[in-house]
C-alpha cells in the first residue's frame, strides 16, 4: 500500500529511543525526510545511524517551549516546511494525587500540554497554505482510563487531548489531521525502568494484555505512519487505542 508519504518532511519528538525512534523509522522507510529531535545529541546520533539517511538529528528537550518553537524553522531551512509534527514529549515520573511537587507539576504542563501546543502554533500556518498537514500526539491508554499511580500523565495527557480535539475542528477544512494514540504498554527503557525490567514488564504483560505480550516500537510505527499517510485523510479529532486489547472501555 502506497501511503504517499515519499518526500513529506516530518518532525519526530523523543525520537532517539523506544516508541519515537519506531515512528521514525516507520516514517523514514515509507520515504519522509525525517526530523529526529531529543535531548541526547549522543543518543541522537545512534538513532540516525540505524534509521539511514533519511534521518536527521535535532537536539531540543520538550519542556524547553521557547526551543520547540523555534525548532520547526530550523527544520524547514535544513529538509523544507514540516508537513508531519508528532508529538512525543515525554513521560512524567510515577506517584499519587499528592505524590509530587508544583515544580512537578509545571514541567509535566510544560512537556505534555504547552510542547504539543507550541508545535502546532508553529507549523500548523504553514499547513493551512499547503492544504495539507498531519499532527499526531502519542498520548496513553490514561486518557480513558486513569492508571494508579501514574497522577501526572492522567492529569496532563487528559488536558493535552482537550486542547488537541479542539484544534482538529479548527483545522480539518484546511486538509489537517489532528489525533492521539493511546498507548498501552511497549517494550521500551520506561517500561523496563518502572517495572523494573524488561523481562518482568514481560512477564506481567502475559498476564494483564489479552495479547500476551508487550508492543514493539515498530508496531506503533506503522500506526502513526498509516494516521500520517493520504490514506487517513478522513480520521481526525481521535484517540486511537494500540494496546492488545488492553481498555475495557469502547
Amino acid at each position: 500500500m502506497d501511503l504517499g508519504l515519499e518526500g513529506r518532511v516530518a518532525l519526530v519528538m523523543g525520537a532517539s529511543r523506544g516508541i519515537g525512534r519506531g515512528i521514525a523509522a516507520a516514517l523514514a522507510r515509507e520515504g519522509a525526510r525525517v526530523a529526529i529531535a531529543s535531548r541526547s545529541a549522543e543518543k541522537l546520533g545512534e538513532a540516525a545511524a540505524e534509521i539511514g539517511e533519511r534521518a536527521v538529528p535535532f537536539v531540543a528537550d520538550a519542556a524547553d517551549v521557547d526551543r520547540l518553537a523555534a525548532l520547526p524553522g530550523e527544520v524547514e531551512a535544513a529538509l523544507g516546511p514540516v508537513e508531519i509534527v508528532v508529538a512525543n514529549t515525554g513521560g512524567p515520573p510515577m506517584g499519587g494525587a499528592f505524590d509530587h511537587d508544583q515544580d512537578e507539576w509545571e514541567h509535566a504542563y510544560r512537556s505534555l500540554v504547552l510542547a504539543p501546543k507550541v508545535l502546532a502554533e508553529a507549523v500548523v500556518p504553514g499547513m493551512r497554505e499547503r492544504g495539507w498537514g498531519r499532527i499526531v500526539n502519542v498520548g496513553s491508554t490514561s486518557t480513558e482510563e486513569p492508571i494508579p499511580y501514574l497522577n501526572l500523565s492522567n492529569a496532563h495527557r487528559m488536558a493535552a487531548v482537550g486542547y488537541l480535539k479542539t484544534l482538529s475542528r479548527e483545522v480539518a477544512g484546511d486538509g489537517i489531521t489532528v489525533n492521539t494514540v493511546a498507548t498501552g504498554k511497549f517494550a521500551t527503557e520506561r517500561l523496563a525502568d518502572n517495572a523494573g525490567s524488561l523481562e518482568q514488564a514481560e512477564a506481567h504483560a502475559r498476564t494483564e494484555v489479552p495479547a500476551g505480550r508487550l508492543g514493539q516500537p515498530e508496531e506503533y510505527g506503522d500506526l502513526v505512519a498509516f494516521l500520517c499517510s493520504e490514506r487517513a485523510a478522513y480520521v481526525t479529532g481521535t484517540v486511537i487505542p494500540i494496546d492488545g486489547g488492553m481498555l475495557r472501555s469502547t
